[in-house]
């Protein structure tokens, strides 16, 4: 691989894509404002559908915040921070395996779908020690991008196709085509013609519906018969786990829900355990961001317990297992 210094956040996204374009598989790393420095050109990759990863340590904030300490404040910046109707898959990690899983699923997500990867971890997992067992390159599923299946001279970069994802050519290898952020039909050249600008944009966006099943991933625990979920994810689903631990020594029945894929959020997953629980606890180092799509996805079938802390500590189990004791009241 090859390691590129840009002169700012910016210039760095602007880079990435432009590496993609010829071929690579290509990723940026940042935390907090240079997170904002790059959405205008995830935008831009979003709309050009150019497969690229862009890693984000979450940090305190707003603005420089609090450099080196964890929050998980930057959740909603990660699927609506570029604006406009775009797709964007989000995973997020618990641990440093975890990390180098996600991170080999996060390049054959977007080399699959032509829709940026956004890899969130908050500074506790960013910053952790841990033993771990690298994979065999033989053991790593590795996705390729779809290359052109007709000649240069027929090629639409943007074609509709009945998988709703068009073959990606690679400057420089004969293959010609036009990249633009404006609204563009199947050649790449912009468009203002209303008819095809619609259906190209729901071509943009419905292959995160489509293919939802396939993006998103989450694990799942503790007893069948549970009275109280939890709803966690990152580092602070390993205190969440912990928690659930101590409230079944109790007697307490508790299970867990942790989304290893963020956006698109798990609405589905979260309306099943709504159904089974009375009450869903969720923890989270910010002011309730994603306790709001929990509570948008259990539909009023069960209460949800926010438990929030942004002073950059992480959220410990003692934090979370009085609100499940306070659930099963």
């Amino acid at each position: 691989g090859k390691f590129i210094q840009m002169e700012d956040e910016i210039s760095a996204m602007g880079a990435v894509i432009g590496a993609s374009l010829a071929g690579s598989k290509s990723m940026t790393a940042t935390s907090g404002p240079g997170f904002s420095l790059k959405q205008e050109n995830i935008g831009y990759a979003c709309i050009t559908e150019v497969p690229c990863v862009i890693v984000n340590v979450m940090r305190g904030g707003p603005s420089t915040g609090l450099p080196t300490m964890p929050q998980q404040s930057d959740v909603m910046q990660a699927r609506w921070g570029t604006h406009g109707d775009h797709p964007i898959i989000v995973l997020c990690p618990q641990s440093v395996a975890e990390t180098i899983d996600l991170t080999v699923r996060a390049f054959s997500l977007t080399e699959k779908y032509r829709i940026p990867v956004i890899l969130l971890m908050d500074e506790t997992v960013g910053h952790i020690s841990e033993k771990i067992r690298i994979p065999e390159y033989s053991e790593l599923e590795i996705y390729e991008r779809h290359k052109p299946s007709v000649s240069p001279e027929d090629y639409l970069p943007y074609r509709h196709t009945d998988d709703d994802i068009p073959e990606m050519a690679t400057f420089g290898t004969g293959y010609r085509f036009h990249v633009t952020g404006l609204c563009h039909d199947e050649t790449g050249f912009p468009t203002n013609n209303p008819v095809e600008i619609e259906k190209q944009m729901y071509r943009l966006n419905r292959k995160l519906e489509r293919y939802r099943d396939e993006i998103i991933e989450v694990e799942q625990g503790g007893d069948d018969d549970a009275e109280v979920g939890i709803f966690a994810y990152g580092s602070t689903a390993r205190s969440a786990k912990r928690a659930m631990l101590m409230a079944q020594e109790k007697g307490l029945k508790v299970c867990i829900l942790r989304p290893r894929t963020l956006w698109p959020f798990p609405d589905r997953e979260v309306r099943v355990l709504a159904a089974k629980v009375s009450c869903i606890v969720v923890p989270e180092m910010n002011l309730g961001q994603i306790a709001h799509e929990v509570e948008w996805a259990a539909g009023g079938q069960a209460e949800v317990i926010k438990v929030n802390k942004i002073n950059g500590e992480p959220i410990s189990p003692t934090e979370i297992l009085p609100a499940i004791e306070k659930a099963v009241k």
